[in-house]
């Protein structure tokens, strides 16, 4: 018995290493000099293009809050107004509805191109909007922004170049920023992880020619690549991860924009981070399942093969996590076998290699971000904790797309200007699994600490303080706004 659970606590412990390594393989990436797929913004000569027509398409479903924003931003573009075209997919069922028709008529009026397209039923979520948007689209290229995000007026002008410079390029995506980074804690630490994407992450794959993603917003698609994979599909909760992999498939390329930003609101509440993370966690397992097999066959290196395998599963991470604060405590339990004292100080190396290594690229991440500052990395530690507390909710997603349950694509409430959202999302029960495993994890302290195992006590408390913190944070958080 002791042994099964040694195997499978050492198993979990060596894959999390292979993750950790992976974030010091994206710092040397994202640090070098290489730019075969990343693009410098230069504004000489764009006076001179032929601006190609463009659609820009904004998918909005019950956004009363921050429709009428993300609107006047696009239709603030400085672009040519013949070659403009404006779609807001809307598949709103409250008042957003009429929030949108008013706007869209006073645009219309004023001689812009623009129009609100419903569908009957809210069929493939926003994959579907955005297919049944492209199909009566104009634009030979497709600029999508989700609700909450704020175009600057330039961007088309500075996103469309890379395009008609390289006619294989299918998609260029551009760095987010927030609105509401400092909001409070949540948003800080979340600010934290998604730069540590943008600025390290995808400038690594970028750079090194592996593969990489649209993240759904702020960028802009060749509509004949959609057209050539087959298009928007609903069966992920990723669209955008699912859809970028199968363009790359087909033999298209990606580009990445680091100098173009478009700020956007993050989740203020741990039951809307949560649900965000839900659908990423799961809808990125969906993704791997189904397109890893064509990588893997495909022609490509065996780095672009392990990358590809590393990216698609990256929420791996928290099954394992979870798996081993499980085991920590039958383990500990077999004192009377003499288990050797510096077993988990040598076991948790691995852990600590795991940790250091997304530490060490958000905190590249801060110092080349916008601030260029170490400033934020105070809250570096309540980011370690949530990305700990949320590996119950995340397993339970990974778990769902492995057995090939359906759910629907929730959308994370925006609150705009407003002071709570005046959405709610679906309660669940998930918190209170949370907090019984932060106190499971306590009594795994105990149980090191009468074992002199002291090794493992480090990370027995931030699973303690993870877990605990996030379940009781979502427990609260289910009584208000979401």
């Amino acid at each position: 018995m002791l042994v099964t659970l040694l195997v499978l606590y050492g198993l979990a412990s060596f894959l999390l290493l292979l993750y950790g390594i992976n974030a010091y393989v994206m710092i040397y990436y994202g640090l070098s000099s290489r730019r075969e797929n990343l693009w410098v913004d230069r504004d000489q000569g764009k006076e001179e293009i032929e601006w190609p027509t463009v659609t820009v398409q904004l998918p909005i479903y019950n956004e009363r809050n921050v429709a009428e924003r993300v609107i006047r931003a696009a239709a603030s573009m400085d672009y040519p107004r013949d070659r403009l075209e404006i779609q807001v997919l809307d598949d709103s069922v409250d008042e957003t509805k009429q929030i949108i028709d008013r706007l869209v008529e006073k645009l219309a009026r004023e001689g812009l191109d623009i129009k609100a397209v419903r569908r009957e039923d809210r069929d493939g979520y926003k994959a579907g909007a955005l297919a049944h948007g492209t199909a009566q689209a104009r634009g030979e290229f497709l600029a999508v922004f989700d609700a909450d995000f704020v175009p600057g007026p330039d961007f088309l002008r500075r996103t469309l170049p890379p395009f008609l410079a390289d006619s294989k390029i299918a998609f260029v995506q551009t760095r987010w920023e927030h609105l509401n980074r400092g909001e409070n804690i949540l948003t800080i630490c979340l600010s934290l992880g998604i730069d540590g994407h943008f600025l390290v992450e995808q400038p690594a794959r970028a750079k090194s020619g592996l593969f990489m993603n649209f993240n759904g917003t702020a960028g802009v698609w060749r509509r004949q690549a959609i057209d050539d994979a087959g298009g928007w599909s609903s069966r992920t909760l990723t669209e955008d991860l699912d859809l970028s992999y199968r363009v790359l498939l087909a033999g298209w390329k990606p580009c990445y924009i680091e100098d173009v930003t478009v700020p956007s609101e993050l989740p203020a509440t741990m039951t809307g981070a949560k649900s965000q993370q839900f659908r990423w966690a799961k809808g990125s397992i969906q993704t791997a399942m189904r397109n890893l097999p064509r990588v893997w066959s495909g022609p490509y290196s065996l780095l672009e093969k392990i990358e590809a395998f590393l990216h698609l599963t990256n929420y791996l991470i928290h099954p394992l996590m979870l798996l081993l604060a499980i085991l920590a405590l039958p383990i500990l339990l077999f004192h009377s076998l003499e288990l050797p004292r510096y077993f988990f100080a040598v076991a948790t190396l691995p852990i600590l290699a795991a940790t250091l290594g997304p530490s060490t690229m958000y905190t590249v991440a801060a110092f080349r971000g916008p601030e260029r500052t170490a400033s934020f990395l105070r809250w570096l530690p309540f980011l370690v904790i949530y990305g700990v507390g949320i590996a119950v909710s995340n397993t339970f997603a990974v778990v769902e797309a492995v057995v090939g349950k359906s759910s629907e694509f929730v959308r994370t409430p925006k609150k705009g200007e407003q002071r709570q959202s005046g959405y709610r999302l679906r309660e669940n029960k998930v918190w209170v699994l949370e907090v019984l495993m932060g106190f499971y994890s306590i009594a795994s302290i105990f149980a090191a600490l009468e074992n002199g195992n002291y090794g493992i006590l480090p990370f027995l408390a931030i699973f303690a303080a993870g877990f605990i913190t996030v379940g009781i944070r979502t427990g609260l958080s289910q009584t208000g706004d979401a």
